[in-house]
């Protein structure tokens, strides 16, 4: 008789084995490793939220500020603010507010100023709480370090205790309890680090942005167009006809 298949673990059965290893980390290292798991709940609740925040104004659209730009340079300037108000990203918002500055016939300085303001007010928002995501990023592994000097000192108090009857199992269990809390703290604060410096990139990089969005409003393109540009050769002969012409003149 073939025998049969062994039934698959039950999955509470699974999840019993996680919290019981977890209970047992949270004993081995103590109040610092209770301290550090909740410095991450907080630190991805931080990433969560900024990435939902960074969704809804839509920073990821790169391409509707440029375009609307290109409109307005190409004068049509009606499609352009339509294109550039029809999106959350805020450099096209940027963008919107120049256009509708430059088409209530406003003082440049004025609307230089008001654009400045709400794109202030923006980087302020989109940079809220990267602060403490800082500040947890670089007091990961510091706490870890701290709970590894204590765990040492316990570690070697109880070999002092033990006097000549010395355990090495003593030593190395106190060791390894005492490395643990080194190994959360970096656990927490590589990823952290990690997620901190890419939301203050995507923060540096709508600030560009919207800098150059509306500054290509006051500003004009210099780039000249492919149906503008000659050849140089074709320029160089016709200078030459032009000296020629002036020499005969001159001996006439």
């Amino acid at each position: 008789m073939a025998a049969e298949p062994a039934a698959p673990e039950p999955s509470g059965m699974a999840f019993d084995q996680i919290a019981s290893d977890s209970l047992s980390l949270l004993q081995s290292g103590g109040v610092v490793v209770a301290i550090l798991l909740v410095l991450s709940v907080f630190a991805s609740a931080i990433v969560v939220a900024k990435l939902l925040q960074f969704r809804a104004a839509r920073l990821g659209d790169r391409q509707t500020a440029p375009a609307a730009l290109a409109l307005y340079r190409r004068g049509d300037g009606a499609r352009a603010m339509a294109l550039a108000s029809a999106s959350a990203n805020p450099a096209a918002q940027a963008l919107a507010r120049a256009l509708n500055g430059r088409r209530l016939q406003m003082a440049d300085a004025a609307i230089q100023a008001e654009v400045a303001r709400y794109g202030n007010r923006c980087l302020a928002e989109l940079r809220s709480w990267l602060r403490p995501l800082e500040v947890i990023a670089s007091l990961a592994p510091l706490l870890g370090l701290f709970g590894t000097v204590l765990g040492m000192i316990a570690a070697f108090r109880a070999l002092e205790a033990a006097g000549n009857q010395v355990n090495p199992a003593i030593l190395s269990g106190g060791i390894w309890e005492a490395l643990l809390t080194t190994a959360v703290g970096l656990a927490i604060a590589i990823p952290t680090v990690a997620a901190l410096n890419w939301l203050e990139r995507r923060v540096e990089r709508l600030a560009e942005d919207m800098e150059d969005a509306v500054a290509g409003v006051f500003t004009e393109d210099l780039n000249p167009h492919p149906e503008m540009q000659t050849d140089p050769r074709q320029e160089r002969r016709g200078h030459a006809r032009a000296g020629d012409a002036a020499a005969v003149s001159s001996r006439a």
